[in-house]
């Protein structure tokens, strides 16, 4: 079994408390497919810095907000 990247993050809640946005509605804002947004948030994919920042500006927060470093 793959080891999981040691970055966290909080997109699932972003998602959440910004009005239920879809997986689907987020992957077509950053430019991704919905299996994407759906392996970063199961923590089995960590996005490109690009996407990275993509995602923190959808939600209008920081890098840091979404993304966490273990260990």
């Amino acid at each position: 079994m793959a080891k999981r990247p040691p970055i966290t993050n909080r997109v699932r809640e972003l998602r959440e408390q910004h009005g239920g946005m879809s997986q689907s509605a987020l992957a077509e804002a950053i430019g991704v497919t919905r299996q994407t947004v759906i392996a970063i948030e199961q923590g089995r994919y960590s996005p490109s810095l690009e996407s990275a920042f993509r995602i923190s500006r959808v939600f209008g927060v920081g890098l840091e907000d979404v993304f966490g470093w273990e260990g």
